[in-house]
């Protein structure tokens, strides 16, 4: 599936030379001689794509423009392609959250391979987002009583414990039950505990 590719990198025949490596791919290119120019572009990370990035750039680092990225919550991946490769960068890269981290000179299967990997990474991230939103959406239509019963349902307290704690008979929580599990949309306990720890609405020790 094409997408579009920010190449950041401060050689311009390097530019040139794979931007028309990616457009001979099917690709959209965009390019860039420095990280400052990527930052003041503003990409939309809600296009397919991802950024090709070097390492040792002028001003601003190919590292910090990805911490930077990051702190502006920005899902575009990253792919890091060097001609200064070395293992506290590599690990570093790799934890912030790198998709790729690979050296040059590089083959053109090797570059697409990681292209499409990333854009793969994309689409996955994209998705759970997308679902964390609609969890989020059904989350808001419970009245508060059911918001109650739900975080009480999620930390495993079974129908006679609710109903003690809130003060109620267990019919009633029966009822609400029900509409906390037809409003968030699911079939099984399991599925209602999932969405809990998705959100973060459970403590590590909870789970």
């Amino acid at each position: 599936m094409p997408g579009l590719v920010h190449v950041v990198d401060d050689d311009e025949s390097f530019r040139t030379a794979i931007e028309r490596r990616l457009k001979l791919a099917g690709y959209e290119v965009a390019t860039y001689a420095s990280a400052l120019e990527l930052l003041d572009s503003a990409p939309d990370d809600g296009q397919a794509g991802c950024i090709l990035l070097d390492v040792r750039i002028p001003g601003l680092s190919g590292p910090d423009l990805q911490a930077r990225l990051a702190a502006a919550g920005s899902m575009l991946p990253i792919v890091f392609l060097t001609g200064h490769a070395d293992t506290p960068t590599t690990v570093r890269a790799i934890k912030a959250g790198a998709e790729d981290f690979l050296t040059k000179p590089i083959s053109s299967e090797q570059l697409l391979d990681a292209i499409e990997r990333a854009l793969a990474s994309q689409r996955t991230a994209r998705a759970q987002a997308s679902r964390l939103d609609a969890f989020r959406g059904h989350l808001a239509t419970l009245t508060q009583r059911e918001r109650q019963v739900f975080d009480l349902i999620v930390r495993g307290r079974i129908n006679k414990q609710i109903a003690h704690e809130l003060g109620t008979t267990e019919r009633t929580v029966k009822a609400h039950r029900h509409q906390v599990m037809e409003k968030m949309q699911v079939r099984s306990l399991a599925e209602l505990v999932s969405i809990a720890e998705r959100l973060g609405m459970l403590d590590p020790e909870e789970r």
